[in-house]
């Protein structure tokens, strides 16, 4: 009933703008008789005269004017949604909500994202940048971006990059003002820029990793932040040593502004993975940037 129902406003604010049966009847492709016949039915079920005809001319009653100014921009601002969610044959339309840590938008998320909204310009993005651990399924993201480790068993999980290490950089003024760490030890006599949980605030320490030796150096807090890439930026202006993912500093690495200590003693993490829980998979657009993910984080990475 509410189908037919819609179909028959639908009939009657054709005719109420065009004032003409016969040109509503050629603008909706149907017979004239078919859309007299949808408003006469029209005014039978709301019990009204809608409009008032003669053989000459159409016009609204005072009632079928209101109905007109109430009911005719819901409906074109429905038949607008209706146009706009659906999609064409072969067309992708939908929307994704990723949590991503900040390190991962350089070598994954602008790489990858352009390419894909070129392919699929109908599918919106919504990047959420935020170094916090996120429960993707309680708020509401279709997917996001992490290190291997912290990634939990039940995630469908899609490798994005190769492993690679953390590192511990300075700028060469500073380790020429203070000279280059040598052990994990010596740490402890600089000027370390600490990086703290954004959930916990609880400072990190700094794993380090020598054949089958670990360290887990403790930092004492001058410098602290909870953004690894605003430590390597304070390290490249000789603001001390930070520790943080070797591919995020590679072009202040190759440029000199940042170099290397501790080189031996660097781990290794198996790298950046997208995750997601394995219903999603329902979803063709989800579907579609795993894909596009694949091919061109591997292409750039």
């Amino acid at each position: 009933m509410k189908t037919v129902l819609f179909h028959q406003l639908h009939v009657f604010l054709a005719v109420a703008r065009l004032q003409s049966f016969r040109g509503a009847a050629r603008e909706l492709g149907v017979s004239t008789a078919a859309v007299s016949q949808s408003v006469r039915q029209l005014e039978e079920q709301l019990s009204v005269v809608l409009l008032n005809r003669t053989s000459r001319s159409v016009a609204l009653t005072d009632v079928g004017r209101r109905l007109v100014e109430e009911a005719g921009p819901g409906l074109a601002q429905a038949a607008a949604a209706l146009q706009g969610t659906s999609a064409q044959p072969g067309e992708v339309v939908g929307r994704l909500r990723l949590s991503v840590p900040r390190a991962a938008v350089p070598l994954l998320i602008a790489p990858v994202l352009p390419a894909f909204r070129a392919r699929y310009p109908r599918v919106e993005v919504d990047v959420v940048v935020e170094q916090r651990l996120v429960d993707i399924v309680a708020e509401g993201y279709d997917a996001g971006v992490r290190l291997s480790e912290t990634l939990e068993r039940d995630m469908v999980q899609v490798r994005l990059t190769g492993a690679f290490r953390f590192v511990i950089v300075g700028a060469p003024a500073y380790l020429e003002a203070r000279g280059t760490p040598e052990r994990p030890e010596d740490l402890l006599r600089h000027d370390c820029i600490v990086l703290r949980s954004p959930t916990t605030g609880t400072p990190y320490a700094w794993e380090l990793e020598r054949g089958s030796k670990t360290w887990r150096v403790p930092m004492r807090e001058g410098v602290s932040t909870n953004d690894e890439l605003a430590g390597a930026a304070l390290a490249a202006e000789g603001g001390g040593l930070a520790y943080v993912l070797e591919p995020a500093v590679q072009d202040q690495l190759l440029s000199g502004r940042l170099v290397r200590v501790l080189e031996d003693y660097a781990p290794t993490v198996p790298g950046f993975f997208l995750y997601y829980p394995s219903r999603a998979q329902r979803s063709k657009p989800l579907r579609l940037f795993v894909e596009a993910a694949k091919e061109l984080a591997g292409r750039t990475g």
